[in-house]
């Protein structure tokens, strides 16, 4: 079903006790659509990292109602809170994560393994399709550790799409590389959202990245101060 709701937060709230109470999300509700490309931005410490891990299920300590693609998160295991994670999620990260030991296909297959539906030949050509889809083909037999920044992080996202995920949660995606290939992996999201309708949450302290995303969440002292569509994204 197109423009779905395929995650929504309702009044979540979050403490951290260390050792006084501090709030740290404060009745944060949102929803967002298949194929939205989304930033959250704010200044650091303003929770938008903790919001985040919560919405990723993989922070349950929280107050409120998550829910992912219709289906609440609340009174889960955390084994069937995996394989929500696994079967509908994809995660970028600052760090990238590649395990140098392997080459950059077996990196981007290890996700879908894991999920165990397919065969490991049926996962190495979904891995090259994701590979090919972002234009690194050529680096499929090359070891993690012999790639550019650059290079390893779109190997990150093409790992992240291996199980065609609903939803593509990244936490600085941008934050470790120089302007040009922030403006790659931009451009890749971008495409993500407006070709193949792959829906991105984007936590960036990149304001130039935040303001061509299509929806800018922002975020000041656990709230969310703003919530717009930008009719200003390229």
């Amino acid at each position: 079903m197109e423009n779905r709701i395929v995650l929504e937060s309702r009044h979540l709230c979050k403490q951290f006790r260390d050792p006084v109470i501090i709030d740290v999300l404060k009745d944060i509700t949102l929803s967002v659509r298949q194929g939205d490309f989304v930033s959250i931005s704010g200044k650091s410490g303003c929770g938008k990292s903790t919001l985040l891990y919560v919405l990723s299920t993989m922070d349950t300590d929280y107050s409120g109602e998550l829910f992912i693609d219709g289906q609440l998160m609340r009174g889960r295991t955390e084994k069937q809170l995996a394989q929500v994670r696994n079967e509908k999620i994809g995660f970028v990260f600052q760090f990238h994560y590649l395990l140098n030991e392997f080459t950059v296909v077996e990196n981007v297959m290890l996700p879908g393994l894991k999920l165990g539906t397919f065969s490991e030949a049926h996962v190495r050509t979904r891995a090259m399709d994701r590979l090919t889809m972002l234009g690194i083909e050529k680096l499929a037999d090359k070891k993690a550790n012999q790639l550019s920044g650059g290079e390893k992080q779109r190997v990150a996202i093409a790992r992240a799409l291996i199980n065609d995920p609903l939803l593509l949660l990244c936490d600085e995606p941008t934050g470790n590389l120089d302007k040009a290939n922030s403006l790659i992996v931009f451009s890749i999201f971008k495409e993500l959202a407006e070709k193949h309708h792959q829906t991105l949450l984007v936590v960036t302290h990149d304001q130039e990245f935040a303001a061509n995303s299509h929806r800018i969440i922002t975020m000041e002292d656990g709230h969310v101060i703003s919530n717009v569509k930008n009719t200003h994204s390229v």
